[in-house]
């Protein structure tokens, strides 16, 4: 399947929702946690097979403000496991050259990871060969809401008028300012909904879903996506003529 990528029109930036984690454990008689735990090996091996063919931006669905709503135990079981793996996966990333970087919430999430978090992002600040961006405490909801109070804040003061407002203005509030919109969403585990994840952001993405349950997800399901967004003929309101 790799063999079948284009090289010349990759997609700039891949988003991941990674579902499948509760069922993948459920399968296996143990807890969703074990699910949880066992899907470090997708996350790696989509992040270096996203580095090694060239796409720039990658970002993951890591936790949304909806997660909150699990059982503690789950939640604090997620904490955990996302501190030993930033601090784990340190190497990787400068091995890679890949830059951490992150979207959402952070306030909201436990002091320990806040700590990681910020230290394995200054660590690959000077990564250049790729982006990884996780979305942690995020929502599509949460990040435009936090987009329209920024900007409020400024029509309040002055410094913007209303009528001024453009999409332009909004996506430069956006958690993911200075970020490309992604051109590829990748949903684990055969669902077929957003799970209020970059809305504003996917305007025009193309969908890839796969029934494959994000424990399992490897290298080739990841070629099998990006093979697919490359049969398409994205128009963007126009029509096939006047692409």
């Amino acid at each position: 399947m790799k063999n079948k990528i284009k090289l010349d029109s990759l997609p700039k930036h891949i988003a991941v929702i990674m579902d499948g984690n509760g069922r993948w454990a459920k399968s296996q008689g143990a807890a969703r946690v074990f699910g949880h735990k066992n899907a470090i090996k997708a996350v790696r091996d989509t992040t270096e097979g996203c580095a090694e063919l060239g796409v720039e931006y990658l970002t993951l669905y890591a936790f949304s403000t909806e997660n909150w709503k699990r059982p503690k135990l789950e939640v604090n079981a997620l904490m955990q496991l996302l501190v030993a793996t930033i601090n784990k996966e340190i190497k990787t990333l400068m091995d890679n050259d890949i830059k951490l970087t992150a979207i959402g919430d952070i306030e909201s999430l436990p002091k320990s990871c806040q700590r990681e978090l910020a230290q394995a992002m200054e660590t690959t600040s000077k990564n250049k060969r790729m982006t990884l961006v996780l979305a942690l405490s995020y929502s599509g909801k949460w990040d435009i809401t936090n987009a329209m109070k920024q900007i409020g804040l400024k029509c309040e003061s002055g410094a913007l008028k209303a009528e001024n407002i453009t999409s332009e203005i909004i996506e430069n509030h956006l958690s993911t300012s200075g970020i490309p919109d992604p051109e590829l969403l990748i949903r684990t585990s055969g669902e077929q909904r957003i799970s209020n994840f970059l809305l504003w952001q996917m305007a025009y993405t193309e969908f890839f879903i796969t029934d494959t349950l994000w424990p399992d997800f490897r290298r080739e399901h990841l070629y099998e996506a990006i093979v697919s967004y490359q049969t398409r003929e994205r128009r963007f309101g126009k029509t096939s003529e006047q692409i």
